[in-house]
């Protein structure tokens, strides 16, 4: 097996830009870097939701949590198992 080049994400490494969004009634600022906050955009849009929705969806999972992270680290996680790891599985079937 050949190692494969590593590449830079598309429009390269960007930092984190802050957003205000209201969940629940409150506003919130969330600092997401720009890949993941497409990801959330494009996520909302394939379930016909307004983004502040999906938010708050994932934001009262988080709460429900035991010890739960902060709500940028969940929006990050929820992402990659939604894109990564439900692609590994459909992969595998």
């Amino acid at each position: 097996m050949s190692a494969t080049r590593v590449t830079a994400p598309p429009g390269g490494f960007e930092g984190p830009v802050k957003r205000s969004i209201t969940i629940a009634g409150h506003q919130t600022s969330i600092s997401l870097e720009p890949l993941f906050w497409n990801a959330l955009e494009r996520a909302a849009a394939e379930r016909v939701l307004p983004l502040s929705a999906l938010v708050a969806q994932i934001d009262a999972l988080r709460i429900a949590e035991a010890e739960p992270p902060n709500l940028a680290s969940a929006l990050r996680s929820w992402l990659f198992a939604q894109y990564i790891c439900d692609n590994d599985a459909s992969r595998s079937q």
